[in-house]
């Protein structure tokens, strides 16, 4: 058995802990390990609380005299695994401990998460630099050669340049933006903003495209008393964005509407709030999607959204900046019955 000392600091430690003997029983299992593996683990043969031949071959190894081993497992609920990674060292020998051994687990899924999320992010903007990249290259090298004394197509294929380069321009300025406003999520802001006037502004500013759309812009609720502590301008970048989004993507029924109002207490932020919410008449969005729209890079329609301009980061960049604010962002909407895009964000 392992002394007093060893079991109060597998106690202690904010992670697993298994301790095994040489005959590979569990000696002791600490409360974070009852809660991974379940209760009654003491006296357990290791093989029956868990069957994974590379754990074994790991405890093997070290008890035959080998240096501390690393193993990475999925442990969990089926459907719900995350990876785990389990450390198997020798305790000290003294008496009985000898030859006893410590599973320590460190849950490592997040960090997988990252990877992956990093992995998937390079590749998105590799390939949205690509096709762009691609296409100017191709048409430069027809204006120097088939194209060089044609007028008309010189004139085609130098728009057509000049639409992509805006392309990667502005998926460039969005990355940046991403990058700045997650680098100050963190920092509250304290000035005072006057969210009438940011929302006035977003709608002036996409007064043209409404009008080019045939898009009514319409302002209902709360006009006055709309202070708030923010950055003045993320969130007129976040109304600009949802605005924008719902005249291009929703503007097919003929109008887009805001609303704004007071939440006496809202139980998430817990105290008061106000709430803008942003709707269309388009053709809504299924079900489907409405969990990943704020992920980077994520499109409902990849052609439609290119064609429209959209660099697939603008929702992302929301929620970042609604994230700074304390405040929520929710999505409603159903396939044919237009969307709703309300945020929430605290007066205090």
């Amino acid at each position: 058995m392992p002394d007093s000392s060893t079991i109060t600091f597998a106690e202690v430690l904010p992670f697993p802990i298994l301790i095994i003997s040489r005959a590979q029983r569990v000696v002791h299992a600490n409360a974070g390990a009852e809660a991974l593996l379940g209760e009654g683990l003491r006296d357990r043969a290791l093989v029956t609380v868990l069957r994974q031949p590379a754990l074994v071959d790991a405890v093997e190894t070290v008890l035959g005299g080998g240096a501390r081993q690393q193993v990475r497992l999925r442990l969990g609920p089926a459907g719900r695994e995350g990876l785990v990674q389990v450390t198997v060292a020798p305790l000290k020998p003294s008496g009985e401990d000898e030859g006893a051994l410590l599973l320590a687990f460190e849950d490592i899924t997040a960090v997988e998460n990252a990877e992956a999320m990093r992995r998937d992010f390079v590749a998105n903007v590799s390939h949205e630099l690509r096709t762009p990249l691609t296409a100017l290259m191709g048409f430069v090298e027809t204006l120097r050669g088939a194209a060089k004394d044609d007028p008309v197509a010189r004139d085609r294929f130098l728009a057509i340049m000049e639409r992509e380069a805006g392309r990667m321009n502005r998926l460039v300025g969005d990355l940046l933006s991403l990058s700045r406003v997650e680098s100050e999520e963190r920092r509250r802001p304290t000035a005072q903003v006057d969210l009438g006037t940011v929302l006035r502004g977003a709608m002036q500013a996409l007064a043209p495209v409404a009008e080019a759309r045939q898009v009514a812009l319409l302002r209902e609720g709360l006009t006055a008393d709309l202070k708030i502590p923010g950055d003045p301008d993320q969130l007129t970048q976040v109304f600009t964005n949802l605005i924008e989004n719902a005249i291009k993507y929703g503007g097919a029924g003929g109008e887009v509407r805001l609303n704004v109002a007071r939440l006496d207490y809202e139980p998430v932020l817990r105290g008061p709030a106000l709430q803008v919410t942003v709707a269309d008449k388009g053709e809504g969005i299924e079900a489907i999607h409405l969990p990943r729209l704020t992920e980077r890079f994520y499109r409902i329609d990849t052609h439609r959204s290119r064609e429209q301009g959209g660099t697939g980061l603008g929702l992302a960049i929301v929620k970042h900046i609604i994230s700074r604010h304390r405040g929520r962002m929710r999505v409603e909407s159903e396939k044919g019955q237009g969307s709703r895009f309300i945020v929430i964000l605290p007066l205090e």
